[in-house]
């Protein structure tokens, strides 16, 4: 069972702090595993979530973008001696039509890829030695049906997360067989950043879209996808490596209609 698994092991999750990665914190915490926070500046939200969820938990202020992978790694072994799992939530985007070709620079795109890309692979040799040494682990990468697709809020997120996409692939047949890689890729996802960012109306009103297009008539939450994360993590998944699963209450079915539709936001 998933409660006998993570019992005495010991998880680490970039941006852990708010939304997607908050809702992981909490999936992992609840079935027995000690949890390193991830955040850069958002240390009330990972502090609060930290005293919820207790001993289990310990909050780390690391910016991935600026080479700080070493400082997570640091902090579960000085605190628990061992790493077992890693999910590589973190994540930026920049805003910009894709039809516009002057909308992004080549340092938008740099920036992008320095924490999408670059500080996932840095946080996954920071963990590596200690999966291997212990002869077992499990990495999630988080990526996006942008991945896939070629959709969502920019090209250079799209491209990023296709290179996220692309680097489970690569590092789920280096780090075999004491670790497995694999990556989940969610569509919309109803979490505060849209409301801080677009507005309470205008995110309610992109749940209703989805709720009322995606086969499931569902906008995604938090939940959704930590739900998906977990057996990835767990040993529901011990014969599975270098996969990506979609999880976006079937959009993809229809993305192409979505697009038309302005809905990018993904």
């Amino acid at each position: 069972m998933a409660g006998d698994f993570f019992e005495g092991k010991v998880a680490i999750v970039t941006g852990g702090s708010q939304g997607i990665g908050a809702a992981t914190v909490r999936a992992i915490a609840a079935r027995g595993a000690q949890v390193v926070i991830n955040y850069v500046s958002s240390a009330d939200l990972a502090e609060e979530l930290r005293d919820e969820i207790g001993e289990k938990a310990i909050a780390v202020q690391a910016d991935l973008s600026a080479g700080e992978a070493n400082t997570l790694a640091e902090a579960a072994l000085d605190k628990w001696g061992r790493i077992d799992c890693l999910v590589n939530n973190a994540g930026k985007t920049a805003f910009a039509n894709h039809e516009d070709l002057d909308a992004l620079s080549a340092d938008d795109f740099l920036d992008i890829y320095r924490l999408n890309v670059v500080g996932a692979y840095e946080m996954i040799r920071a963990v590596a030695p200690s999966m291997q040494a212990s002869g077992s682990g499990a990495i999630v990468n988080v990526t996006s049906v942008a991945a896939h697709y070629g959709i969502g809020s920019s090209v250079a997120y799209a491209a990023s997360k296709g290179a996220l996409l692309t680097m489970t692939y690569s590092l789920a047949r280096a780090l075999a067989p004491e670790i497995r890689v694999n990556a989940i890729s969610p569509g919309y996802v109803g979490t505060g950043w849209f409301t801080n960012r677009l507005g309470e109306e205008a995110k309610l009103a992109i749940d209703r879209h989805f709720e009322e297009t995606t086969p499931l008539r569902r906008a995604g939450t938090a939940e959704d996808i930590a739900d998906m994360i977990i057996p990835l993590l767990d040993d529901a998944s011990r014969h599975m490596t270098g996969q990506a699963i979609v999880v976006d209450a079937g959009s993809h079915l229809d993305v192409g209609s979505s697009r038309r539709k302005g809905k990018e936001e993904l």
